[in-house]
């Protein structure tokens, strides 16, 4: 293996031309792949046997560099349709083994050609067990990941950027990842015959109007709510209140999204409560989860790992089946803070966190992990539904709640 570990940098190996810096001296050597260049960010680990072009372009993934635990990456090669933003969020990405050669009839790119295309870098050739393993024991540390073709690195400099990174305690990343104005948005789901679909090719009028509010939204989210038969349009983070509600909405969802849920919180906190007052019909998902959790009184803090992987076990506490399912945070809600009439409805089955919530009597929930992302492979996507359900209650004058 191309790997060392020395607060005094060891010599690197012959032939490595990729080097992960940590911020307490540890090096990890390996072969550079995707761009040249340099990158800081949070490490992380994920593992997800599969799916890794969308974990790559995940925007929830912003400021971090992702340590895949399965090692064969790039076996299904890369191709436009499993994007799931327009360009990667992600920082950088380290590999066990060297990319795998494409095997799939919906590849169009190999994935190192794939990284290239999107100034991304890479790194393979590192111990990922190790590195996975410090990352559980001593928490998401700082790194930083370079790739130089002539193998020429200054460490001393790496390590001093590293150092130097704030962490994403307190850091806003939903702005930079956000949608920069408001949009319409019709594509619906995936299909082996027919690819995406879309709304606006279905003979049926959309029965719904959803405004979907992008901390860095998922396509597959966005794709999900159309499914429903609604319309969605999608507006910045940084919308108001009578600016969401100037749409008319019928529902009103909260995405996912990078950083520090009270970071982001200190603007779209007000606004969410004010949506909460108008009485429609909301659903959160992962930072829309935490940012409700904030807006209703309580409170997030960050974890020492996070959960990151589509093999998460989940429990839904009101009818007691367990879900498995996709996550990806690194800070969640205080079940020690939820108010009175906030309902603690699903809990890890890993670490028992807070992973759902309702409120008492309205009609707005919220969940930590992705129904869209199909890890069970649907043993989640009901929450859609629900959700349509609770809008189509509230349409009709019902008095359901979530």
């Amino acid at each position: 293996m191309l790997e060392a570990s020395a607060n005094d940098f060891s010599p690197k190996p012959p032939g490595a031309t990729g080097v992960l810096v940590l911020d307490d001296g540890t090096v990890f050597w390996g072969k550079g792949l995707g761009t040249t260049g340099s990158k800081t960010g949070e490490v992380v680990f994920n593992t997800s046997l599969t799916g890794y072009q969308e974990v790559l372009t995940d925007p929830s993934y912003a400021a971090q560099i992702i340590t895949f635990t399965f090692p064969h990456i790039g076996n299904v090669g890369a191709n436009p349709e499993d994007m799931e933003s327009t360009t990667p969020a992600a920082l950088g990405c380290v590999l066990r083994m060297d990319i795998t050669e494409p095997a799939n009839w919906r590849s169009s790119q190999h994935l190192n050609n794939w990284l290239i295309s999107h100034n991304f870098i890479g790194i393979a050739g590192v111990d990922t067990r190790r590195l996975t393993a410090k990352i559980r024991d001593d928490g998401a540390p700082t790194g930083v990941i370079a790739h130089s073709s002539d193998s020429v690195f200054d460490l001393d400099r790496l390590l001093a950027q590293a150092k130097a990174w704030p962490g994403l305690e307190g850091m806003d990343l939903a702005k930079g990842v956000s949608c920069s104005k408001a949009h319409t948005w019709t594509e619906t789901q995936w299909s082996l015959s027919k690819g995406f679909g879309d709304l606006k090719n279905s003979r049926k009028s959309p029965v719904r109007n959803i405004v979907a509010i992008d901390f860095g939204a998922k396509r597959n989210i966005l794709r999900s709510l159309a499914d429903t038969g609604s319309k969605v349009t999608v507006v910045p983070a940084s919308a108001t209140a009578e600016e969401i509600l100037s749409y008319n909405p019928d529902g009103i969802f909260l995405s996912n999204g990078p950083g520090d849920p009270a970071a982001t919180g200190l603007y779209a906190v007000e606004t969410v409560q004010r949506l909460i007052e108008s009485g429609k019909p909301i659903f959160g998902i992962c930072l829309g989860h935490q940012i409700l959790a904030l807006a209703l009184g309580a409170k997030t803090y960050k974890l020492k790992q996070g959960h990151r992987g589509g093999n998460q076990p989940v429990q839904n506490l009101e009818t007691r089946k367990v879900e498995i399912t996709s996550q990806n945070h690194g800070f969640c809600v205080d079940r020690n803070s939820l108010p009175a009439g906030v309902i603690e409805t699903h809990r890890s089955l890993f670490d028992g966190i807070l992973e759902g919530l309702r409120v008492d009597g309205k009609p707005v929930f919220s969940v930590q992990y992705h129904p869209e992302a199909s890890p069970g492979p649907q043993d989640s996507y009901y929450l859609f539904e629900r959700f349509a359900e609770l809008i189509d209650a509230a349409k009709n004058g019902e008095s359901e709640t979530a």
